[in-house]
């Protein structure tokens, strides 16, 4: 689990997406205190964003329940081979693939390479995300708003049309999405907006796929510690992030990743169209 840390040293990334080599301390994503037990023996996963973060972390669970896993990364290959060193620890196959999931394109590609390369795909995880804040909606340009859209919703549309031939009837569908979709964010305006995209299309698709026996579902994470965030906020924000939350913290990308491993796993079979909410102690309708 992580470590009851309500602070950090302030620090800034000045590209996105970030690097978990420049975080002081590194986000708890290696599942050191994480057992498997063979609950995804035999399958065959693909994570957007599996490079690092949450990603990273649900990356390794699996692999620690059995599963061989592919991920798709932008162009952070540090991280993403060490992602991948530590699958192939557990005894599993890798696969890491580098492309900008906002091209059909290239999600096309991930899903292909991915068959291809590891024999079937069981369970497909839409992770991949950017945020850009911006004090006002006048302050969003045509250009960012495209894009945040292209990336978190859009990617999840290309990426299930190309996967969706190769699910079987117990296939896994999980998609990430935030806790802003449900409680808003002034600053993020165009992400909190994705993420609410994302619900509405985890419980559409529920019911577009539940004739095929293809479960769909979401988690809607709080402030998770991060690339994401040093790439994100300036260093004060960085300092104080996750001390709003009743938990007084950030979680780690290690204490999400069991949400995933649970809704890929048996454990879930009479679940979908919902959303799990690791995220600190705050009380979200929906």
């Amino acid at each position: 689990m992580g470590e009851q840390q309500a602070s950090r040293p302030p620090q800034h990334q000045e590209r996105q997406p970030g690097r978990e080599t420049e975080m002081h301390p590194p986000p708890q994503s290696w599942g050191r205190h994480y057992v498997g037990s063979g609950r995804l023996a035999g399958k065959v996963a693909l994570i957007t964003g599996g490079d690092s973060g949450i990603g990273r972390a649900v990356a390794i669970a699996f692999a620690k329940e059995g599963a061989d896993v592919a991920f798709g990364y932008l162009e952070e290959t540090e991280d993403a081979v060490r992602t991948c060193a530590a699958i192939e620890q557990e005894g599993r196959r890798c696969q890491a693939i580098a492309g900008d999931i906002a091209e059909e394109s290239i999600c096309r590609r991930l899903v292909e390479r991915s068959v291809r390369t590891l024999g079937r795909l069981d369970i497909l995880v839409n992770n991949a995300g950017e945020q850009h804040p911006r004090e006002s909606i006048l302050d969003i340009s045509m250009e960012q708003l495209q894009r945040t859209f292209a990336t978190n919703i859009f990617s999840m549309f290309y990426l299930v049309k190309a996967a969706l031939p190769h699910l079987p009837a117990g296939g896994r569908i999980i998609n990430t999405t935030s806790v802003t979709a449900y409680r808003g964010s002034p600053r993020l305006l165009d992400y909190s907006s994705t993420k609410g995209a994302i619900v509405s299309f985890t419980r559409s698709l529920s019911l577009a796929l539940a004739d095929k026996g293809i479960l769909v579902n979401g988690i809607a994470p709080g402030p998770i510690w991060t690339s994401l965030i040093p790439s994100t906020f300036d260093e004060k924000k960085v300092q104080r992030f996750g001390s709003q939350v009743p938990l007084g913290r950030a979680g780690e990308p290690d204490e999400v990743a069991p949400c995933y491993v649970f809704l890929a796993s048996d454990a879930s079979s009479y679940m979908s169209g919902q959303v799990l909410h690791p995220n600190g102690g705050e009380v979200i309708n929906g």
